[in-house]
């Protein structure tokens, strides 16, 4: 049983869409956030109480141990599932916390960023999916304001494709290149914010947003044709740390 878990997470985490095969969902309208789930059972969790994003507030002060970032430079693909673009991480990058060694295994975008700090919206949001060896899930999610341009966005861009398109990278991005250089951050419990919204997620918010341009996340934007942020949920008894 537990290695068909997971297995099933592995399955999960390479595809950004997070969702049930064959199961359609958008952002909006009748297979929007507010319906998601009732579209299938396998996203019942997606009406659960420790549901992501959420506005960051109403902080609690804690010690929190430093993030060791191991990323090296290394990307395979650059895909369009119609949800997000997605930047699929070559074996060998990782972050340790908790005394645990989460492997990176893809970064993606949403717009208008998803988080909320203390009530403000960012341009642009980043998420960097880490899993450890049995299948539990970390995120670090980077902030975007507009500004200068991202050299490792601008990599990335140049191939942009359309939505059920993937390529190769011609040009390989170091993780580094989205991290902001002081890496203080905020955590929360939480769950992924697509279906099948699992939760027990470790949510980890960088609290330095980075800039990108305006005419990348305009770009962004653009190959979308939609937002693609989930609204906030309710945080109910979920300490955020800080």
């Amino acid at each position: 049983m537990f290695k068909l878990l997971f297995a099933v997470v592995m399955l999960l985490l390479s595809n950004a869409v997070f969702s049930a095969e064959g199961v359609h969902w958008e952002y909006s309208g009748e297979a929007g956030p507010d319906n998601w789930a009732k579209l299938s059972p396998e996203f019942g969790a997606c009406n659960g109480k420790n549901q992501s994003p959420i506005n960051l507030a109403g902080f609690i002060e804690a010690e929190l141990e430093h993030i060791t970032f191991n990323y090296k430079a290394g990307t395979s693909e650059v895909l369009n599932n119609g949800h997000t673009v997605q930047i699929n991480a070559v074996p060998g990058s990782s972050i340790s916390i908790d005394g645990i060694q989460f492997d990176l295994k893809q970064f993606h975008f949403h717009a208008p960023s998803e988080n909320l700090i203390n009530g403000k919206s960012y341009p642009m949001e980043a998420h960097l999916v880490h899993a450890d060896k049995d299948g539990n899930l970390a995120v670090v999610a980077v902030m975007f304001s507009e500004g200068e341009k991202n050299r490792g966005l601008e990599k990335a861009w140049g191939q942009m494709p359309e939505a059920g398109m993937k390529q190769a990278l011609a040009s390989s991005i170091s993780p580094t290149e989205i991290l902001p250089p002081h890496r203080n951050y905020y955590r929360f419990n939480g769950s992924l914010t697509t279906p099948p919204c699992s939760e027990g997620v470790r949510w980890l918010v960088m609290k330095h947003s980075i800039t990108a341009s305006k005419e990348q996340i305009e770009k962004f934007a653009h190959v979308m044709h939609h937002p693609n942020n989930r609204p906030v949920q309710q945080v109910n008894a979920r300490p955020v740390l800080k």
